[in-house]
């Protein structure tokens, strides 16, 4: 069969308008080269990430224009003639950073960026890879499935089995029930942990207990859930793993919860950067508070047979977009944070507020899991 030409793809051109940067567009397939594969491209995922690059709040490295999305899974339909590590066929997903292959993640590697910030991501219908760029795709996973991996799996993952891997037994903490949080639930599940987790809703609680969540607590109703999460670990000494998604909101709570000589794994800072007691506080619990920045593609693989050697399913929000309806699904994923009362540029906010409520408030009481883009 002869190999396609042409291509739909989104490009981020700057970093001043918003989601008016994103272009959905047509443009030449790219050809490999010696080492690099070709990948027709079945689903790709959103990631908060993707709303801050073109609003300019994304604090690392970019190189625009770009094809934006870091996240990723299809198959191999063409391979260079070195490459070693593929076959036509295979079922693959993609590394958020390609520069970080194994261990301590480098100066280099980080400054080098990732997919749909540095380099041409998987917003697109085809996408050439280098071999090492990319992990098998566990057997019991969809494409759909697949395609959520990349940054959310695997920070999740890091964060419980990078610097101190949790030992059965051992109690973690997450927040909510985006991507990060239920994979880190799911993973923590699997490896012998007991799990606390805060969510919104009692029907959210529902679905938590069902990924077989031990403890669900609705933080609206309990605003120190850390003192809460903390006396229902034993003799209350608190959580040995928390994975921080959220930030100067939820620090404090977090540093209530976590157990003398824990660890509390800093993901994100969408809920502001401010948190003047962090340091004393940290002190204090003798704790460590880690930054996390995705994982290499050696954690990746031992991530993908955890996956499939547990049979684990990744949760994926109800609503499917395809490619066209990029913008679409990143502006459902917009209504979710402000329902949360996380920080947004005003750029995005262009509908009347009346409206807006409405569409925040729908989009906020479907959402779980990860926002997924069908590509074919």
């Amino acid at each position: 069969m002869a190999l396609p030409t042409t291509q739909k793809k989104w490009i981020i051109n700057g970093t001043q308008k918003g989601l008016d940067e994103l272009q959905y567009t047509e443009g030449p397939v790219p050809k490999v080269d010696d080492y690099s594969v070709l990948v027709k491209l079945h689903a790709a995922s959103i990631n908060y990430r993707d709303i801050l690059i073109p609003t300019g709040n994304f604090p690392f490295s970019l190189k625009l224009p770009v094809v934006g999305g870091s996240d990723g899974a299809g198959e191999v339909i063409d391979i260079g003639a070195r490459v070693t590590r593929w076959k036509k066929g295979d079922r693959v997903a993609t590394l958020f950073n390609p520069g970080h292959q194994s261990g301590p993640l480098s100066r280099d590697a980080f400054l080098q960026g990732g997919f749909g910030g540095t380099i041409d991501g998987t917003f697109q219908e085809y996408a050439v890879f280098e071999e090492t760029a990319l992990v098998r795709l566990a057997a019991n996973l969809s494409y759909v499935e697949g395609a959520s991996l990349s940054d959310a799996a695997v920070t999740a993952w890091n964060a419980l089995y990078g610097l101190k891997p949790l030992k059965p037994g051992e109690w973690v903490l997450v927040q909510g029930t985006g991507g990060v949080s239920l994979f880190a639930a799911q993973f923590a599940k699997a490896g012998g942990g007991r799990v606390i987790a805060t969510t919104s809703s009692p029907a959210k609680a529902e679905i938590l207990t069902q990924l077989g969540v031990d403890h669900v607590i609705l933080y609206p109703e309990d605003p120190n859930w850390g003192v809460t999460a903390k006396n229902l670990t034993p003799n209350h000494e608190g959580v040995e793993h928390i994975v921080e998604v959220v930030g100067a909101d939820t620090m404090h709570q977090s540093l209530q919860a976590v157990k003398l000589e824990g660890v509390i794994s800093v993901i994100g800072l969408i809920g502001g950067r401010d948190t003047p007691d962090t340091i004393a506080e940290a002190v204090r619990k003798i704790c460590t508070l880690r930054g996390v920045h995705v994982g290499s593609r050696v954690q990746m693989e031992e991530m993908m047979a955890a996956i499939e050697a547990n049979k684990i399913q990744p949760v994926v929000d109800k609503r499917l977009f395809h490619l066209e309806e990029l913008r679409d699904a990143l502006e459902y994923l917009v209504c979710c944070l402000l329902f949360h009362s996380i920080s947004i540029p005003g750029c995005l906010l262009s509908r009347p507020s009346r409206l807006l409520a409405n569409i925040v408030l729908q989009a906020a009481q479907r959402h779980v899991g990860k926002v997924v883009i069908k590509i074919v």
